[in-house]
């Protein structure tokens, strides 16, 4: 056979293969070629989360944060055994529905990875779809405790609901009496319910008064408030209407006739305090000066201003689980979920672990006062909570 026929045929062999992996495309091929059967292909990952929208804010840190832990965790290389790791980026804007449509087109080009939801509605809607996909999904700053053990392709990078409730619980002393104060949304029921297990399991009683999303005048609510007379208000708030929120709680007196405590929001919420930061109870997720160790300092070298905030490190600790699970399983979903149950690794917060049995992320949480006013407010550590006192109850993996 002469050099000219043999090309022939094998630029022929060539373009059927190729045709043949199109055609297949809606049967897995694509995720094999992306990032499981060729070993030279890059590992996709896909991060879903709020780039525009209410939660815009939350997302950028998280995304800074996610950039600079995967550069951490890979040395700087952005690589995972040799192999490129592709992140694309969507932007959901706090829309459960486009979130699943970016999941989706994701999933459908062949990515294996999914991480970033930023709001707890968002990952409540992806998760199931991970599962029912198979890949793997690293929720963000979603705080709603619902997540945990919703199913085991489903691990989270940031704390949740109940771990805010045991470091508030640190608060109550001898008080019985606890008032949640909350939006009306996923994110204030799950507060609301962990609440009601972790203070009202302990023996309080438990109110709450549910906020629609949409009010700006929290004068009535806070009227309410007083008129219950509780021990403890449990403030859990996130949004552009906080200041005014803020304002009619101090101005109506509720401030100065019991204690509130609340969650300590990014830094550039922190002006709307106003006259009431001072005044405040916090529990903290994370701030700037809480920590420091060598992922707390690779972050604030990497972050714009060297000033890390409340969310840099859910999206740094995204990041280090990644890398984990994709040096674990390259392009094996399985493999993946294997490596991070029971995985412990030290991270901007310290030392967390994600727990094999429901892939809740134990971690330590801290408590803070406010001083200072407007801009030049600063944040100071009262206390630090372990992640053994703030770990929440043990959920059934569920599917």
């Amino acid at each position: 056979m002469s050099g000219s026929a043999t090309s022939r045929r094998a630029l022929l062999a060539g373009a059927l293969l190729t045709a043949a992996a199109v055609v297949t495309a809606g049967c897995g091929s694509p995720q094999e070629a992306a990032t499981g059967g060729d070993a030279q292909a890059p590992l996709s990952v896909g991060i879903v989360y709020s780039k525009s929208g209410p939660l815009a804010s939350y997302g950028q840190q998280y995304v800074e944060g996610f950039q600079a832990g995967l550069a951490y965790a890979t040395g700087g290389t952005g690589k995972v055994g040799g192999r490129d790791v592709s992140v694309t980026y969507a932007d959901d804007a706090g829309d459960p529905v486009k979130a699943v449509a970016a999941a989706k087109d994701l999933i459908g080009k062949g990515t294996k990875v999914l991480a970033g939801s930023t709001a707890s509605g968002v990952a409540l809607q992806v998760a199931p779809l991970a599962a029912t996909n198979k890949v793997l999904f690293v929720s963000g700053p979603a705080a709603a405790d619902a997540i945990t053990g919703l199913n085991r392709y489903t691990f989270r990078s940031g704390r949740q609901s109940f771990q805010d409730v045991q470091t508030a619980r640190k608060y109550l002393g001898a008080g019985r009496k606890v008032l949640v104060f909350a939006p009306d949304s996923a994110f204030g029921k799950s507060n609301v319910a962990a609440v009601k297990a972790v203070l009202g399991g302990a023996g309080a009683t438990v109110s709450d008064i549910a906020v629609p999303a949409t009010a700006t005048d929290f004068t009535p609510f806070a009227g309410q408030i007083k008129a219950a007379a509780p021990d403890l208000v449990f403030v859990a708030w996130a949004g552009s209407t906080a200041s005014a929120m803020w304002q009619a709680l101090d101005q109506q007196g509720v401030l100065s006739s019991t204690t509130v405590v609340t969650g300590l929001d990014i830094r550039a919420t922190w002006p709307a305090f106003g006259a009431a930061g001072a005044k405040l109870n916090l529990l903290a997720h994370y701030f700037d000066g809480a920590t420091d160790n060598a992922a707390e300092q690779a972050l604030a070298k990497a972050v714009p201003g060297g000033r890390t905030d409340l969310f840099h490190p859910d999206g740094f600790a995204a990041a280090q689980m990644i890398v984990h699970a994709l040096e674990a399983g390259g392009g094996d979903v399985e493999k993946m979920i294997t490596s991070l149950e029971g995985y412990s690794f030290e991270s901007v917060k310290g030392k967390l672990t994600v727990r094999a049995g429901d892939h809740a992320l134990l971690q330590p949480m801290f408590q803070a006062k406010l001083t200072g006013s407007g801009d030049a407010m600063t944040a100071t550590s009262v206390a630090t909570v372990s992640d053994a006192d703030t770990a929440p109850p043990a959920a059934a993996m569920k599917g």
